[in-house]
C-alpha cells in the first residue's frame, strides 16, 4: 500500500492542536473552580471593564455552548458563554475580560483586528474552494492542470494569513484583559496570575492552529511540486 509521507505534516498539525485544546480545558477546568474574592461574575466583570473604558454601546449577553465566548464587532456584543456569563470563578474573568480587550481593540480602531475582519470573507472563500480546486487539478490531465493546483495553493494561502493575522490579535486582546485587571484592583493579584494561566493556554491554541496550517500549506506545496515533475 502507497503511503505519502506528506501526511506526516498532517499528523503533527493535529496533535499539536489536540495538546494545545488539551492544555486549554485542563486549565480553565482548574481555575473555574476557584472562587474570585468579590465574587463577581463573568458578567459583572465585563460590564465594570466596559463601563470604566466608556464603551456603553458595547453590550453583553449570555450565548451557550462551552468555551464559545467572543466579541462581535458587527453589534456590538460581547457574547459570554455558560462557563463564563454566570460564573464567579477565576477563570470565567480572564475570558470575559479578554473579550472585553476585543471591544476595546474596536472603540480604539486596532489595526491588526481591521485587517483580520477584512481577510474574513477571503480566507472563508480561500478555504472552500482550495481543495476542490487542487484535487481538479492532480486528477485531470491538461495544461490547465498546474494553473488549478498552483490557484488552491493560493486560496488556502489566505486562510493561512488569516490564521498569523489572529495571532498579535488574541494576544494584545489578553494582554489588555490582565492589565486592566491588575491596575483596577479587580482581583487580586495571585487571582490575575490565575487568568494570566488561562488566557496563556487560550492563546496556544490559536498557536497551535496556525502551525497545522502552515504544516498543511507545505504540504499542498509539496504535492504541487510533485504533480509540476
Amino acid at each position: 500500500m502507497y503511503f505519502d509521507s506528506t501526511y506526516i505534516l498532517v499528523l503533527i498539525g493535529a496533535a499539536i492542536c489536540m495538546l494545545a485544546s488539551s492544555r486549554v480545558n485542563s486549565t480553565f477546568n482548574r481555575y473555574s473552580q476557584v472562587r474570585n474574592h468579590s465574587g463577581m461574575t463573568g458578567r459583572d466583570a465585563a460590564v465594570r471593564i466596559l463601563q470604566m473604558n466608556g464603551l456603553n454601546d458595547v453590550m453583553v449577553q449570555h450565548v451557550s455552548g462551552n468555551l464559545t465566548d467572543h466579541y462581535d464587532p458587527r453589534t456590538k456584543t460581547v457574547n459570554l458563554s455558560d462557563a463564563t456569563y454566570g460564573s464567579p470563578s477565576v477563570a470565567a474573568v480572564g475570558v470575559a475580560a479578554h473579550e472585553c480587550g476585543h471591544a476595546l481593540q474596536h472603540a480604539r480602531g486596532y489595526v491588526p483586528l481591521s485587517i483580520r475582519g477584512a481577510l474574513v470573507p477571503v480566507a472563508n472563500l480561500g478555504s472552500m474552494a482550495a481543495w476542490p480546486l487542487i484535487i481538479i487539478g492532480l486528477f485531470i490531465h491538461s495544461s490547465s492542470a498546474a494553473f488549478l493546483i498552483n490557484l488552491g495553493i493560493l486560496c488556502f494561502s489566505a486562510s493561512v494569513l488569516f490564521q498569523l493575522v489572529t495571532l498579535p490579535v488574541e494576544f494584545n486582546a489578553s494582554s489588555r484583559a490582565i492589565h486592566i485587571l491588575g491596575e483596577s484592583g479587580m482581583l487580586y493579584e495571585e487571582e490575575v496570575d490565575g487568568t494570566k494561566a488561562v488566557l496563556k493556554a487560550a492563546a496556544l491554541t490559536y498557536v497551535a492552529s496556525a502551525a497545522a496550517s502552515i504544516m498543511q500549506l507545505l504540504r499542498l506545496i509539496m504535492i504541487g511540486g510533485r504533480r509540476n515533475d
